[in-house]
């Protein structure tokens, strides 16, 4: 599969759980993860996506580096594989956001997390 299929399995799956992928371009910063990946809950996650056989580049890595540094979680995913089982990860961490949303709004206090 080309990473151009795949990358749009992640983007489906993202818009799916009611997320967004955005396309990451930075000029001047050769080098940057393909998507930032923003999910209800305040969770976002920078994504490189490769084939299943595909390198990492030498400024792909110094940036990926240079991000996880800064606390950022930073994912390669390799092939369409690892985007499904990285898509099921991150819907269960929504599903247990809205959860504890809705548990927070029936205690009454009008108060929603994220709000």
């Amino acid at each position: 599969m080309r990473e151009k299929e795949i990358e749009k399995k992640l983007v489906e799956g993202v818009r799916k759980i009611g997320g967004v992928a955005f396309k990451f371009v930075s000029p001047g910063n050769d080098g940057v993860p393909d998507r930032i990946v923003a999910l209800p809950g305040g969770r976002i996650a920078f994504v490189e996506l490769k084939t299943e056989v595909g390198r990492l580049s030498g400024r792909q890595k110094i940036q990926i580096e240079r991000l996880t540094r800064m606390g950022f979680d930073v994912q390669v995913l390799y092939g369409a594989d690892q985007v499904a089982d990285f898509l099921a990860k991150v819907k269960k961490e929504v599903e247990w956001y809205e959860v504890l949303a809705a548990r927070i709004s029936k205690k009454g206090d009008g108060v929603h997390p994220g709000a």
